[in-house]
């Protein structure tokens, strides 16, 4: 069944419907709230209600304005912009040592990539919310610049100059030069 089938049937109270929905779409709804937030607990309890949003307004979908994963990233972004904007002790980074993967057989080349990679994360969280969401949605989840619009409600040209600019910021900051980031 394809998604939006899914809305309408989990919106006349089809359990199952909701079960498939929540089961396609919930990893992709938390890695973006993951990547937008830097923290775990956000990311779990913003997927709880983006969920929740869906469960209560499964009417509000309208396949016109664009894909349910579009629209469920567009609840997953208000609803980490609100949960940061109300607790401050969200944006810090958590400690992921527990999830890293076992030793390999080079501990310096992974010691490296570690590094490397936290300093990435570090600079896209760095980043204003505007371009954060569309690097997150389009270079880190991998979606299509016009379903990235939908979900920010916005034109795709709009998207596009956000990436291009995000890109930009991104290049620098990992060069280690300062750039101050102006929305």
């Amino acid at each position: 069944m394809t998604d939006p089938e899914l809305v309408r049937r989990m919106a006349k109270g089809d359990e199952e419907a909701f079960v498939a929905l929540y089961r396609r779409r919930q990893g992709g709804v938390y890695r973006f709230a993951l990547q937008m937030s830097g923290s775990p607990a956000l990311a779990e309890e913003a997927t709880q209600e983006v969920f929740l949003t869906l469960v209560r307004d499964a009417g509000r979908y309208d396949p016109d304005r664009g894909t349910v994963a579009a629209y469920l990233y567009g609840v997953a972004r208000n609803c980490v912009l609100r949960m940061t904007q109300e607790d401050r002790t969200y944006v810090a980074l958590e400690d992921e040592a527990a999830d890293l993967p076992a030793p390999a057989e080079d501990p310096l080349a992974d010691l490296t990539r570690e590094q490397r990679l936290d300093a990435l994360r570090r600079a896209v969280l760095s980043l204003p919310a505007a371009y954060r969401e569309v690097v997150v949605l389009c270079d880190l989840q991998e979606i299509e610049y016009a379903e990235a619009a939908a979900a920010l409600d916005c034109p795709v040209g709009t998207v596009r100059s956000r990436l291009h600019r995000a890109r930009a910021l991104l290049a620098e900051k990992l060069r280690g030069n300062p750039v101050r980031c102006v929305v």
